[in-house]
């Protein structure tokens, strides 16, 4: 199981309540890619806890939050282990309130505790010190990467760069992502492929040991054809892949985004996972631990992984 980077809290890891300064954290590409190496599968789960899909059995009688929240760390303590990083859609969190972000605060805690690397699900956005505050926010939450829309340009997505990682949507996996995203410009590349440009370039500015950025990028398994190009168009960025399992994509489709040693991709599943379970199930937490088992099975087959990594001389 991959270790905790750090003994500080996330409090204590801010400048007063600036994200914005550089800390001793270990580069957020190479925490990842460690510890992806270290269970062997570059698997993540994405947590996105919906009140009625909760197990009957998970804290009957108790208020919705606390429900969600007892939900979460359980999952959060059956996947540990399996898969290096889990996924909180903050959205889940966020629409209980105060209570329910000290919840999804609770739960990014415990995922740090048992060594898995943590993935802000918040799709953040805006410009100048509004987005330093919502950097400065996902880093008081323990986030070791956020998710962030990059439509405001580097200024929208660098104040959550500073010690930790960004991934900025460039291909989502839903299906009316491509009304945008596929629309051709003058110089005819499409929406995405112009934003992954921006991605690249800006992405070389923190390039850690292992030769990724600590800014990486959306792009979903749903649209394999658009994610080849992308894969080529930004070489040193992560990618972290939803659309796989549940929402149709396959491993087909996602082998084309890692490097000739299976790295440089993080895939994420969620329903597949999260909900592996009947309702009335007792032992439902062992069905979504026996879940995780076999997403990590199933990726760490991506041709070419194994353990440990040259970034001076790996091709790409």
């Amino acid at each position: 199981m991959a270790q905790p980077t750090t003994t500080r809290t996330p409090a204590e890891e801010l400048d007063g309540d600036d994200a914005t300064t550089p800390t001793a954290r270990e580069h957020p590409a190479d925490l990842l890619l460690d510890a992806i190496d270290e269970i062997g599968a570059p698997a993540c789960v994405g947590l996105d806890p919906v009140l009625d899909k909760l197990p009957r059995t998970v804290a009957p009688g108790e208020s919705p939050v606390r429900r969600i929240e007892s939900y979460s760390l359980a999952v959060i303590e059956a996947i540990a282990g399996r898969v290096p990083a889990v996924k909180p859609q903050s959205a889940c969190f966020e629409r209980y309130g105060a209570e329910g972000v000290a919840a999804l605060q609770a739960v990014v805690a415990r995922a740090r505790e048992l060594g898995l690397v943590v993935v802000l699900d918040a799709k953040r956005g805006d410009i100048g010190i509004s987005a330093s505050h919502y950097a400065a926010a996902a880093a008081g939450l323990g986030a070791d990467w956020t998710t962030v829309n990059g439509y405001f340009g580097p200024e929208g997505f660098d104040p959550f760069r500073h010690g930790r990682g960004a991934f900025v949507l460039v291909r989502t996996s839903n299906r009316d992502s491509g009304r945008l995203q596929s629309q051709r410009l003058a110089d005819g590349r499409t929406v995405a492929e112009a934003m992954a440009a921006i991605v690249a370039e800006a992405g070389d500015a923190s390039i850690g040991r292992r030769g990724y950025s600590d800014l990486g990028a959306v792009v979903g398994a749903t649209h394999p054809e658009d994610a080849n190009r992308l894969r080529r168009a930004m070489p040193r960025q992560i990618l972290l892949v939803p659309g796989f399992g549940a929402q149709g994509g396959g491993l087909d489709d996602v082998r084309s985004l890692f490097d000739r040693e299976g790295r440089g991709a993080l895939v994420t599943a969620s329903r597949s996972v999260i909900y592996a379970f009947d309702a009335d199930a007792e032992g439902w937490s062992e069905q979504v631990a026996a879940a995780a088992d076999e997403l990590r099975r199933t990726l760490a087959g991506i041709p070419g992984r194994s353990s440990g990594r040259d970034a001076e001389g790996a091709e790409r």
